[in-house]
Parts: structure tokens; C-alpha cells; sequence
């Protein structure tokens, strides 16, 4: 498959199962919401070592918001129940209760239902309040600046982590301007985050490594620098290789999000230096579910 001179390599995306949940973050103005979010998405970009996957989902007007004012959908994304509640909790307790002029909400009410609010209004240590509206439990703590609300609970429901491409590019400016081009049409999709820095990876992982002990290593086959050093996917003219990682409620959510970015990436064509789309995958060490590349771009959703 060429798409404006681009090759779809004939490979699929190797994805596994996570839990995930979406989280309102609301405060005067957008500026402040913005802190409070990026700080909790902070250390956030793969599950790797960081113990969540987290990012700014979308922007929220003030119609949008329990309380009127403008905000953050973060979505966060964790290998197990267990391990999402925590994150969320900590996280929420050291850079959301914290923040000033914030409140926090569930952003999603499907599923099993984890505290938000239920442990972080010990901090009131007794001054704590509560008040339940519409069936929903809210609890009022107080700080310095004046309150804290935040809503006690919060949906988690099934997801999907690990859906990737590979911007496979003659130079390193192609490369991130064209990945940057698919960021910016990917965020349009709903229900997904790209959890890297500004939505894009360059040290993309193989699962092992030859020393012990170490979970992923450099994936050398798509390393540019060693052409000639070692076995390579790479065709001469190859000098960069970009990688973007989705995290979604569900493998429709994803399949969209990548046909976005990978149609916004063969935008540029061959002509503007993009050489092919590959992906990551591992021969079914990570994962057992797969998005394949050629299918996707076909538009054979699942």
C-alpha cells in the first residue's frame, strides 16, 4: 500500500489491556486548570516505569463543567484496578488538591466504580464535609485559600494501551514535522491520549534486553545510527524515525485516532521526505491485541 508516495508496511501495532478513567479538572480561568493537569499527567508516559499512562484529554468550556467554569478532561490509563487507584489518588492528593482556585469531578460514571475523593477528604482532618447532589456525594475540604470540592467517586472501565506508528523519515525535522501534524489531528478523536512528550517518542522500546533485569531496551532495528553496526529495518536514505504511542477506551477509539495521524502524516508525502509507516510489535510478547496498519488505512475498523 503507497499513500502519496508513502509505503504502509504490511505490519501491525502490538496493544495490550488497561484500566482506565477520565477526571474533570476545573479552576478560575484555563491557565490554572492547565497547571494542575499537567503537573498530575507529569512522569506519566509509559507503564515502562512511570506506573500510569496519563494526558490532557481535551479542554473543557464552562458548559461543559459541574460548576461553571473552564477545565481539563484528563484521561489515565493503568495495568490493573488496583494500580489505577493509586496513581489516581496520589496524584490527585499532591497536584490537583493542591493547586489553587481547583475542584475536581468524574469525568465517567460507567463501569467499577474508585474513590476520587473518598480517602483525599481525610486531609481535612475532621473539618471535612459532605453533601450529596443528584444521587452523586461531593466533599468540601478545607484549605488555605479556601476549599477544595472534589466529587468522592469516579468510573473505570476496560481500555487499551499501546497503540503505535512509526514515522520512518530522510531527516529529523521531516520526521517531527510530520508527526507533529498527526498530534494535531489525532487530539480532534475523543476517548484517546498520546502520553509522550508532546504526544511523540524517539526512543522507541523492544521488549528484553541483554542485560538482566531490564523490562525494554532501545530498539536498534529502527535506530538510524546503527546501520551497518547491527540488523536494520532501515533502507539507506532512512535518517530518523519518530514514534507515536495511543492509549484509548477501546480499539475503535484507537483505529481512528491512528487512521487520523498516519492520513496526516502521508499529507506531507514522499516529496516532503516521509519514506513509510511501520509499527511496534513483538511477535506477541507485549500484547495480544493488534491494529494492523494496511486494514486500518483501508478503513476496516473493528
Amino acid at each position: 500500500m503507497i499513500i502519496n508516495g508513502v509505503k504502509i508496511e504490511p505490519t501491525f501495532a502490538e496493544a495490550f489491556p488497561m484500566k482506565a478513567t477520565r477526571i474533570l479538572i476545573t479552576a478560575q480561568d484555563l491557565k490554572w486548570a492547565y497547571h494542575s493537569a499537567q503537573t498530575m499527567t507529569g512522569f506519566a508516559t509509559s507503564v515502562i516505569a512511570c506506573g500510569c499512562e496519563a494526558g490532557i484529554e481535551r479542554e473543557l468550556d464552562p458548559s461543559e463543567t459541574p460548576d461553571g467554569r473552564p477545565g481539563v478532561a484528563i484521561l489515565l490509563f493503568a495495568i490493573g484496578g488496583k494500580r489505577l487507584a493509586k496513581q489516581l489518588e496520589a496524584r490527585v492528593g499532591q497536584c490537583v488538591l493542591t493547586s489553587p482556585t481547583s475542584a475536581l469531578f468524574a469525568g465517567m460514571y460507567e463501569g467499577e466504580l474508585i474513590p476520587l475523593g473518598k480517602n483525599l477528604r481525610f486531609f481535612g482532618d475532621g473539618f471535612q464535609i459532605s453533601k450529596i447532589i443528584n444521587g452523586r456525594r461531593y466533599w468540601r475540604i478545607p484549605v488555605m485559600e479556601g476549599e477544595f470540592l472534589t466529587e468522592e467517586k469516579v468510573g473505570m472501565i476496560p481500555a487499551i494501551g499501546g497503540g503505535n506508528f512509526l514515522v520512518l523519515a530522510q531527516s529529523q525535522p521531516q520526521a517531527l514535522t510530520a508527526c507533529e501534524a498527526a498530534i494535531a489531528a489525532m487530539k480532534k478523536i475523543p476517548n484517546v491520549i498520546m502520553p509522550f512528550p508532546g504526544g511523540i517518542v524517539r526512543a522507541g522500546s523492544k521488549v528484553g534486553s541483554k542485560y538482566p533485569g531490564i523490562k525494554a531496551s532501545t530498539n536498534e532495528v529502527f535506530c538510524p545510527t546503527l546501520k551497518g553496526k547491527t540488523h536494520t529495518n532501515l533502507s539507506a536514505e532512512i535518517e530518523s524515525v519518530l514514534e507515536i504511542v495511543i492509549d484509548g477506551f477501546s480499539k475503535e477509539d484507537i483505529q481512528k485516532a491512528m487512521y487520523a495521524g498516519i492520513s496526516a502524516v502521508c499529507n506531507f508525502g514522499a516529496q516532503n521526505g516521509i519514506c513509510r509507516i511501520s509499527a511496534g510489535n513483538y511477535g506477541g510478547k507485549l500484547g495480544p491485541i493488534h491494529f494492523h496498519l494496511q486494514e486500518i488505512m483501508m478503513g476496516q475498523m473493528a
